[in-house]
């Protein structure tokens, strides 16, 4: 299945890209996408226990599901002033 993946400041930068599609098997959940994520791009690894996921515009929770069409983003820690 595909999902599309959003990537928002220091994430985008480290992944050289706003957005892409991410092939997944069927049942694959938050964790395996970000697994297949740093797959792709190592220099997310050392920023993964600072990224939130939210799937399609809500937070989600490592373990959940995903399905086609899906859309994640990655969003690093926000400061505001």
């Amino acid at each position: 299945m595909k999902v599309r993946v959003l990537y928002f400041a220091v994430a985008r930068d480290l992944a050289g890209a706003s957005e892409e599609l991410l092939e997944l098997p069927h049942g694959a959940t938050i964790v395996t996408a970000r697994c297949a994520i740093e797959a792709r791009h190592p220099a997310l690894a050392a920023t993964d226990t600072r990224l939130r996921v939210a799937k399609n515009e809500v937070f989600a929770g490592e373990g959940e599901s995903l399905a086609e069409g899906d859309v994640l983003a990655l969003i690093p820690p926000v400061a505001g002033g």
